[in-house]
């Protein structure tokens, strides 16, 4: 059975008190879509135990259906910490968004060697909207970014700029990867978009989870 590790935020609030956290949608539907297709997931964290989300992202029927899902749920308010992680035993990790993994998720050191050895072991790598801020500090063994030449999408500069957050968050997502050498790309605003580049996966927005979920499937069965 293949085995998924998602890597979600810890942060909730910046130092002007405004409210991040987890965007919860985009690791239910990733999550449902793994589960049906006998895929195994676990949650890490940097702080790990219970991840922050904002009040507002409870309100969808799927992150509902998510939290009455009792593994689900235990797993969200129970996520490992970073050291009880052992890179070997994972097929691929994913990064979800929510602005709150702008603030930690690349600054974990330990989170992204887990992240570059799933990937050196011939795992599988992903990531979707503000998620692709796990990405930036990602290195390889031989010292070099695993972004750098790759060609990949995560939230837009103009999608953060449309959402007035543009000048909230530490910075913009788009142009940081680019600057470790990534090749981006992205659609029109809220647009569905994948790009596959090799064994890295990602998705611009919240409108791509699902299609990134069904790409991750397809790759894990090839692997298996």
């Amino acid at each position: 059975m293949a085995k998924v590790l998602f890597a979600l935020t810890s942060h909730f609030k910046d130092e002007n008190g405004w409210e991040s956290g987890c965007y919860v949608l985009e690791v239910a539907v990733p999550y449902f879509h793994l589960i049906k297709n006998g895929i195994e997931i676990d949650f890490v964290s940097p702080k790990g135990g219970e991840v922050p989300v904002k009040q507002l992202d409870l309100d969808d029927s799927k992150v509902k259906s998510f939290f009455k899902d009792k593994d689900a749920k235990h797993k969200f308010l129970n996520t490992y910490q970073p050291k009880d992680v052992h890179a070997k035993n994972y097929d691929a990790i994913y990064f979800p968004g929510g602005h709150g993994a702008v603030f930690d998720i690349p600054f974990d050191e330990d989170i992204a060697k887990i992240a570059a050895e799933i990937y050196e072991n011939d795992g599988i790598v992903c990531a979707v909207c503000h998620g692709g801020a796990g990405l930036l500090n990602v290195k390889l063994s031989n010292g070099s970014y695993l972004v750098k030449g790759k060609q990949l999408t995560a939230f837009s500069n103009q999608e953060e700029e449309a959402i007035g957050t543009d000048d909230k968050v530490p910075y913009l997502l788009e142009k940081a990867l680019t600057e470790k050498g990534a090749i981006y790309s992205c659609k029109a605003n809220w647009q569905e978009y994948v790009v596959i580049d090799g064994r890295l996966i990602t998705g611009q927005n919240p409108a791509s989870d699902l299609l990134m979920a069904k790409e991750l499937v397809k790759a894990l069965k090839k692997k298996i």
